[in-house]
């Protein structure tokens, strides 16, 4: 007499975003976006916009530097155009984390409505540990597994912003520098762990060389054209050590 298998238990939607508030939770990158956002919040305070104001902000436009110069830009006085191309020239490095994201997260199933809030969710600590962690998970729970994620993550964020907000007064400007600092350099951190293929060590490598050496040439956009050369550049060595073999 054969026994028959034993039905796995699906859980439910809610159960999934709570583990991935759960992981947020236990994140280094956590602590990184406190910190970070004690500085973003002190900013805003300095400039002068509330704390309502800021946390919002932060629901919308949901990237560091992103804020960093929407508060700097608009608090300086610069016309709302130019406010909207620097914030949105900032953004654009996140397109291609969108773009090898949301691979891991769609089914044959998948409502492109439901990629709507990954996509938009998408931000370095996000984008680092959705990479590591999707690929252990089911797939048709992984969109939630990813919004929980991201909401983990963006309440360490809001808690952050109100401590930095409420501290400004006390805060040394170098300080708050320094905390807007942390989140590049835990990205590059992340990035140095998980690069294992050449093409990955080589983009990094230039990356860290030719961002310096645009910034004392004094070049526009340095950021864009340093992806662009050293990825490039990256790329094409690897496909000549390929080609070779």
């Amino acid at each position: 007499m054969t026994s028959s298998p034993v039905p796995v238990p699906t859980r439910s939607t809610a159960a999934v975003f709570f583990d991935g508030m759960r992981a947020a939770a236990t994140s280094i990158f956590s602590y990184v976006l406190i910190g970070t956002y004690v500085g973003v919040g002190a900013l805003a305070h300095d400039f002068g916009f509330s704390l309502i104001w800021v946390m919002l902000s932060t629901l919308l436009v949901w990237v560091g530097p992103g804020q960093v110069i929407l508060i700097s830009t608009l608090g300086g006085g610069a016309p709302l155009v130019e406010v909207a191309l620097a914030v949105g020239l900032s953004s654009v490095r996140l397109f291609p984390m969108v773009v090898t994201l949301l691979p891991l997260l769609k089914t044959p199933t998948t409502r492109y409505r439901e990629l709507l809030l990954p996509a938009h969710m998408t931000a370095v600590s996000m984008w680092v540990e959705a990479l590591r962690l999707l690929p252990t998970r089911p797939r048709e729970g992984r969109i939630a597994f990813c919004n929980g994620l991201a909401c983990g993550f963006m309440l360490a964020a809001h808690i952050g912003t109100v401590i930095g907000f409420q501290l400004a007064g006390s805060l040394p400007k170098m300080l708050t520098a320094g905390l807007l600092f942390l989140t590049p350099m835990s990205f590059l951190c992340s990035t140095t762990r998980n690069a294992r293929l050449l093409v990955d060590r080589l983009a990094l490598v230039f990356g860290l060389v030719l961002g310096p050496l645009m910034v004392w040439w004094q070049v526009s956009l340095d950021l864009l054209w340093t992806g662009v050369i050293g990825g490039t550049a990256a790329y094409a060595i690897y496909r000549i050590r390929e080609a070779m073999r």
